[in-house]
């Protein structure tokens, strides 16, 4: 008898210590996941000028970017806030989205798109051919702005200075910004060289993840692949939780 009371105080006390060790795990999860903002960089839908490689964020989106965008509406993760850049195609791609409602912040000038001056609404190709060395110029050195407008240096610290500005705390934060705002913001958040800024890709209405905890950000990859779900069953082929 002795024995077995012996054996039965020592599994509960085991299991009294595995609850306790598993409460503190959860406790410091939850306390984790509310340092940590999570921060979803979204692109606009297509444009006519966008398909051509042409900068000019007042164009409306094109049919196909419109229905592309209502489609994906329903897709994204809740989040506590969202944000939506000036330009009409940033606007109509969150309207199209469901992101776009009384409470959505729009700061305006902060995340406005790049200032290129005389060079807006051209493409590269045609800059190229009238203006090659200023190009080359604007190309190789952060600090030129040979088209009258903003330097990729100042464009990094304006998109910057916003994401520090950020309030440090849990959450998510849904942002629809021009693409050249999401390259930006990235090139600061990780810390790059200027130079890194043009390896940076963001496609129409894709979505980049950022976490941040403790001052640091980190770059959230590798979504999930889903398989495309059967006729009449709810699809699974979501946002990641964590972006």
């Amino acid at each position: 008898m002795t024995g077995t009371t012996g054996a039965t105080g020592t599994t509960g006390t085991t299991g009294a210590t595995g609850t306790a060790q598993a409460t503190a795990a959860t406790a410091r999860t939850a306390t984790a996941a509310a340092r940590t903002l999570r921060l979803g960089l979204i692109t606009p839908a297509t444009t006519a000028g966008l398909r051509e490689a042409r900068s000019d964020p007042e164009e409306p989106l094109d049919a196909a970017g419109l229905r592309a965008a209502r489609a994906a509406a329903g897709t994204l993760p809740p989040a506590g806030r969202t944000v939506c850049g000036p330009s009409r195609r940033c606007r109509e791609s969150a309207d199209a989205l469901g992101l776009r409602g009384p409470a959505t912040e729009e700061p305006g000038a902060p995340l406005a798109d790049w200032d290129l001056g005389r060079w807006r609404g051209r493409s590269l190709a045609e800059v190229g051919a009238a203006e090659p060395e200023a190009v080359a110029r604007w190309l190789a050195d952060p600090d030129a702005a040979p088209h009258g407008g903003e330097s990729l240096t100042a464009l990094v610290a304006r998109a910057g200075a916003w994401l520090d500005a950020l309030p440090p705390g849990g959450g998510r934060l849904l942002a629809v910004l021009d693409p050249a705002v999401v390259r930006a913001l990235l090139t600061h958040a990780l810390a790059l060289p200027p130079a890194l800024f043009w390896r940076l890709d963001a496609a129409p209405l894709t979505l980049t993840g950022l976490t941040s905890r403790a001052g640091r950000w980190n770059l959230r990859c590798g979504t999930p692949l889903h398989p495309s779900p059967p006729p009449g069953a709810i699809s699974t082929n979501q946002a990641p939780d964590g972006c």
